[in-house]
Formats: structure tokens, C-alpha cells, sequence
């Protein structure tokens, strides 16, 4: 695999760099410690410019190329926060902080982006902008919304802009991408059955809200099974019900639901939030409840731009020479505000065959450091390349 050699020179950096953010693990936008290291090392490199505070604990840096005669900007993103997961690894750099743990890569993914910044400020080898950003609250936050909200694109003039992720199951040194669709809309949905108390032998004197509670989860279904069209992907989980009883044989007044819906398209997302309202609240007036519903739309669908995905792909293809196209997956990602921003693409790396994403017994691979931070880099200098 045709990595650089300096990234190679630099691997055990990287992993000691990546090994030191597993271990300190911060979440949303409390990621002070992590955006403190990104900030040093960013200024050990000799960035033009450090600039910090964007969503409260993101962190830019801005390296000009040997020439900006182009005026070409290319952001680059990472995200550095964690999970609040108890890690199971049981590795040597294993989380120091209870609750929190690194299990979807965003250590990998910014110890990589360390590693393409100190290259590119040591080389300059491109013709105009090489932007680095380092995002909080990937992971439930809407981080990336908050920096585009707070003027990112316009503060540093960027142009396209480029993201990736690992993926466990891809080989290590093997790329992954599709245009168009490739992340879900992520929404939340909290419904409230409201129903009248009563004594768990005398059902008759009640109006039981987990009857209707339950008879609400299973409708629900039926909007994808019989309101939404079969070619478009659409899923509605109810992941979270909680009575307001506390006893074996209370009746109680209310249940509360919470789940998630996915959808790839505007038109089923709209259909889903209608859909879900008039479902809940009939299926429950139906059993002599109440349903009140509140639909948050989150993130939205992450597009990859046609043009900028075949820049991706042959940024990877010169780094490892194989880049597969890849499925949609009904997961979301936050990156896709900035794709909503400017032109860009969300490319995957292998992660090799590691435990999944969000499981307490995942573990970034080190040895797909040189092939992610050797495609950002490829990234950079492709699309700003030096004349002659």
C-alpha cells in the first residue's frame, strides 16, 4: 500500500497521540482536554494560524500552502468527542474516566487529522488553504451544525470540505463511499399516553395508558409497512417506554415513550412525523387515552456531492488503490450540516475486523493511521495543487 513516508515515520506519534485521547475521553461539548491537546500540537507543527472556541471547545487550524496564488480553500474535519459507555477492552490505554469511552473512533479520526496537519505545515506542497477542524458533539450534539451555525465557512473561506470515518468489517487500507445518500436523518420522537389511575384488579375503573402504550408501538410500524413507499428506507424504533407507576398493581396515568426515526429522503421524512402524530393520537383516543407527541428533527441526511465524491474516491484509490462503493446506513452523522454548507464528501477507512461501532468493546486500529492521514493529506494537495 503506497503510504507516504513521512506518515510512516510519524505512525507511532499518531498512536501515541490517539492512545492518549482513548484514555481521556470527553463528551459532547465538554471536550476541553481534547480540544487543549489538538490546540498544542497544532501550534508545535507551526500552524499560520490556532483558532479556538468555535462551538465552545472546537478547534481550527489554518496552514498555507507554498503558494495561495489559487485561493483555494480545502476543509478537513475530524470529531473528537467520546461515548458515555463503560469501556470492556480491557487495553493498556483503556478509558480513565467512568461512563466514557472512545467507542466510535473519533480518538482515531483526530490523531489522524494531527497527523495530515503536521505533514502538510512541514511540506506546503499545494497552492492554497488547507483548513483543519476539529469538532465537538459529533455524537448527539450537533456539533457540526453549531460550527456552520457560528460562521465557520465564511470565517475561513472554505470551499469544499472532506470528512471520514472507520469501519469496522473494511479492511484495514481499504476506502469505502457513494454518491449521494449515505447517512440517515436522525430524529427523536417523545410521546406521552395519558390515561386515568386505577387499581390493577379493577381495569374497568381505569384507563390503562400501557395498553394503549402498547398498541401505539405496534401501529407505528404500519407506517412503514403500509404508508411509506417499500424503495425508500424509513425506521421507526420506540427504544425507551417508562410508566409513571411504580407498584405491581397500580394502574398509572401515563406512559412515556422515546425513539428514533431514520430517513434518507425530505418527502419520507415528512411523511413520518405526519404519520406518527395521527397514529399515536388516534390509536390512543381509540382505547380512551390521550397521546401527545413531540417530533424533534436532528440531523439531517448526510449527501455526498457527485463531483467531490470522485475526487474522494481517486484520493483513495492513489493511497491504496481500492475504494468499493458503500452501502447506505441508516445511522446518522452530524458532518452533513457542513455538507449542507459547501460541496464535499464523507469517505470510510477500514478499521479491520474489530468489534462495532458503540460497543463497549471496540478499539480504534492503529494500523489504519497511515492510509486515513495519507488520504487527507492526498485530499489537500489534489485539489490545491502546485502549478508545474
Amino acid at each position: 500500500m503506497p503510504i507516504r513516508n513521512r506518515l510512516g515515520e510519524m505512525h507511532a506519534d499518531i498512536a501515541g497521540w490517539r492512545r492518549h485521547l482513548h484514555a481521556n475521553p470527553e463528551l459532547l461539548f465538554d471536550t476541553h482536554d481534547t480540544a487543549a491537546f489538538v490546540t498544542a500540537r497544532l501550534k508545535e507543527f507551526g500552524c499560520d494560524e490556532v483558532v479556538t472556541g468555535i462551538a465552545r471547545t472546537g478547534v481550527v487550524g489554518v496552514i498555507r500552502g507554498r503558494d495561495t496564488g489559487s485561493g483555494r480553500v480545502t476543509g478537513l474535519r475530524a470529531d473528537m468527542d467520546a461515548l458515555p459507555i463503560d469501556e470492556a477492552t480491557g487495553v493498556p490505554h483503556a478509558s480513565q474516566n467512568p461512563g466514557k469511552m472512545h467507542a466510535c473512533g473519533h480518538d482515531g479520526h483526530t490523531a489522524m487529522l494531527l497527523g495530515a496537519a503536521r505533514y502538510l505545515a512541514e511540506t506546503r506542497n499545494f497552492d492554497g488553504t488547507a483548513v483543519v477542524i476539529f469538532q465537538p458533539a459529533e455524537e448527539g450534539g450537533g456539533g457540526g451544525g453549531v460550527m456552520v451555525d457560528e460562521g465557520l465557512m465564511d470565517r475561513f473561506a472554505i470551499d469544499e470540505v472532506y470528512g471520514m470515518h472507520n469501519w469496522p468489517g473494511l479492511p484495514v487500507g481499504q476506502f469505502a463511499i457513494r454518491e449521494g445518500e449515505q447517512f440517515a436523518a436522525s430524529d427523536t420522537i417523545e410521546i406521552t399516553i395519558s390515561g386515568q389511575g386505577g387499581h390493577g384488579a379493577m381495569p374497568d375503573l381505569a384507563v390503562d395508558p400501557v395498553v394503549a402504550a402498547a398498541h401505539v408501538v405496534t401501529a407505528l410500524q404500519t407506517i412503514v409497512s403500509r404508508n411509506s413507499t417499500p424503495v425508500k428506507p424509513l425506521v421507526i424504533s420506540v427504544c425507551r417506554i417508562e410508566s409513571s407507576g411504580h407498584a405491581f398493581n397500580v394502574i398509572p396515568a401515563s406512559v412515556r415513550m422515546a425513539g428514533t426515526v431514520r430517513t434518507m429522503d425530505d418527502a419520507t421524512r415528512d411523511l413520518a412525523e405526519q404519520r406518527i402524530a395521527a397514529v399515536a393520537e388516534h390509536t390512543a383516543h381509540a382505547l380512551g387515552a390521550r397521546a401527545e407527541v413531540h417530533y424533534q428533527r436532528r440531523y439531517p441526511a448526510l449527501v455526498n456531492h457527485p463531483e467531490q465524491t470522485g475526487f474522494a474516491i481517486d484520493a483513495a484509490r492513489a493511497v491504496s488503490g481500492g475504494c468499493s462503493e458503500a452501502a447506505k446506513v441508516m445511522g446518522g452523522e452530524d458532518f452533513a450540516f457542513m455538507l449542507l454548507a459547501r460541496p464535499g464528501a464523507y469517505i470510510l477507512t477500514g478499521n479491520g475486523d474489530s468489534a462495532a461501532l458503540h460497543n463497549a468493546g471496540y478499539d480504534f486500529n492503529d494500523e489504519a493511521i497511515s492510509a486515513g492521514a495519507s488520504w487527507w493529506v492526498e485530499m489537500a494537495e489534489r485539489r490545491m495543487p502546485l502549478a508545474g
